[in-house]
């Protein structure tokens, strides 16, 4: 991949040329790839994706305080559900670049929902480097178009409710059963860690997520398997 690609992609996909391309350029690139590149790849997408991880939070919270008046618990979990890895996650997966980030060998061949963190970081990474780029304004209009436009559907099929106490709900009134909650999988140096958890109700094993952190993986598998719950019994609040 040489910097034209990244110019194109920020063209035909962004709206825009970067200034500094190999803002583009690193935010796209996974510690992984540094790590089997050290002679000649020094940056890394944490960075700017700890910048980017701000300017989402910041915008969207701007964005429901202008357009919503509800109490502060039930904006923070609509943001929550604009934000979490999933969403952006598939924003990073219809955006396209998935074939211009940079991972080492052994990360190409990692799981599905591994790479599906990575691409979520990726987004962050991509935010932080238009704000540097071009300014908080572009990148407003960026997660705007593709973050914020969001906000009905979630507000539509409930996904905003914390995941795990929705769960609870549930498992309790379609199974008589609490869940319970496993790590089956840990990937990546301490300092990156990715955690694989399993929810469990009566026994059976009902969804899996993965997570930069142990609650933010337990929240992905919960959102799962109130998905499969929906599909299968819907809402009983609604009954």
């Amino acid at each position: 991949m040489n910097t034209e690609e990244y110019q194109n992609f920020a063209r035909e996909k962004l709206g825009f040329e970067f200034k500094d391309i190999d803002l583009l350029i690193t935010a796209l690139t996974h510690r992984s790839y540094v790590n089997e590149h050290k002679q000649s790849v020094k940056a890394h997408n944490e960075r700017l994706e700890f910048l980017g991880d701000a300017v989402l939070e910041l915008v969207t919270s701007d964005f429901l305080y202008r357009n919503y008046d509800e109490p502060e618990g039930i904006m923070t979990a609509w943001r929550s559900a604009l934000v979490r890895t999933e969403s952006i996650g598939a924003s990073g997966e219809e955006l396209g670049y998935e074939p211009l980030v940079r991972l080492s060998k052994g990360e190409k061949h990692g799981s599905e929902r591994a790479h599906a963190v990575i691409l979520a970081d990726c987004f962050e990474a991509v935010i932080g480097a238009i704000y540097l780029d071009q300014g908080y304004e572009t990148a407003r209009e960026f997660i705007a178009k593709h973050i914020l436009v969001k906000i009905d559907k979630i507000l539509e099929d409930g996904s905003w409710r914390d995941p795990k106490s929705y769960l609870q709900e549930l498992a309790q009134h379609n199974d008589s059963a609490t869940p319970t909650y496993r790590v089956i999988g840990e990937d990546g140096p301490d300092h990156n860690k990715t955690f694989t958890v399993g929810v469990y109700v009566a026994k059976q094993l009902k969804g899996t997520g993965v997570g930069h952190s142990k609650q933010e993986a337990e929240g992905a598998a919960a959102a799962e398997a109130v998905k499969s719950y929906l599909k299968k019994f819907g809402d009983h609040k609604t009954k």
